[in-house]
């Protein structure tokens, strides 16, 4: 008896089962990211540019050309002279010294009584009082006045038929006579001072009064409750809390306060008797007006270090405890 054979035809392939849920979700995510990461380097990418023309790229030719003799407009080609530049600023430059004290002295008197009167100010203009903003907005005003214009103002206000002797002789009912105060080394510098804390002291106020309506009412009404005073308040819970304020403000004027530069172009011209020259006033007179650009490169130098030094040691000494 003969079996038939039956033809067994081949099966096809099983097909693929579908991904998991969590498995699909996870690669939308990573395609999500990576798209992400390419919009995040394509934004970026013209700050990059930008940074690299305009600030990393003048600062590496700025420290070549503190060790060459180069000069601005100058027929012959820059030589290398290692450190004589250098040499020179700290052994031989009399005004470079004298430059260098004159800007510890301004950022001295300015950076206590600005970051101070702009914390007094902060408070005042915290309460709840009618008109507040009204006094907000006039303290803030000279910062968003251009330097020069108020420069040449306080220059007309300090001559000796200036609106400043005016009022100290109807004070004083004509017993003071008057003074040139920008002509005279000994009151050039404070006069200088005064103007450029009235200029920058709203601009700290702002930042003040930021971290003051950071700090919880809860925090004030439980201090009421323990039967503390205003300035118990003040001492043991605004203080504190203002810390990271606190040093913001105090590293940002004094990188200003070392940048001092627009004040003493415009009211002194750095007299009388180089009593009001600053570092950045000396680079710029070394670097454009007597063409010098090594050595006003190699000044340069100098005043970045200083003032990077002196920004580390105020983060070191502000910083939280562990």
């Amino acid at each position: 008896m003969a079996i038939a054979r039956t033809e067994q035809t081949p099966k096809a392939p099983a097909a693929a089962p579908p991904p998991s849920a969590p498995a699909a979700r996870r690669r939308r995510r990573g395609d999500f990211q990576r798209k992400e990461q390419r919009a995040a380097r394509a934004f970026a990418l013209p700050a990059i540019v930008l940074l690299l023309v305009f600030v990393i790229g003048p600062a590496v030719v700025s420290l070549a050309m503190s060790f060459t003799n180069a000069r601005l407009i100058s027929p012959t080609a820059p030589e290398f002279i290692g450190l004589d530049n250098f040499r020179r600023a700290f052994t031989e430059d009399d005004l470079f010294h004298q430059s260098i004290g004159n800007t510890f002295l301004f950022a001295t008197l300015v950076v206590p009584i600005q970051g101070g009167l702009g914390l007094v100010l902060a408070l005042l203009v915290d309460q709840k009082l009618p008109g507040r903003n009204f006094f907000r907005t006039v303290y803030f005003l000279p910062v968003i006045t251009s330097m020069v214009v108020i420069s040449l103002l306080w220059r007309f206000l300090y001559q000796e038929d200036g609106l400043v002797n005016s009022a100290l002789s109807m004070l004083t009912a004509g017993a003071y006579a008057g003074r040139a105060w920008l002509s005279d080394p000994s009151t050039a510098m404070g006069a200088i001072v005064v103007m450029s804390v009235w200029q920058g002291v709203g601009f700290h106020m702002i930042i003040w009064l930021a971290g003051l309506q950071t700090v919880p009412e809860e925090v004030y009404e439980a201090g009421e409750l323990d039967g503390t005073t205003p300035w118990q308040r003040f001492r043991h819970i605004t203080l504190p809390l203002l810390k990271p304020t606190f040093v913001f403000v105090l590293i940002t004027i004094t990188i200003a306060a070392m940048s001092l530069f627009v004040q003493v172009d415009i009211m002194t011209d750095g007299g009388p008797l180089g009593s009001t020259s600053t570092i950045v006033y000396q680079i710029v007179q070394k670097g454009f007006q007597q063409q010098q650009i090594g050595y006003a490169a190699a000044l340069s130098l100098v005043f970045f270090c200083v003032v990077l030094a002196m920004a580390l040691l105020q983060r070191r000494l502000t910083r939280e405890k562990d």
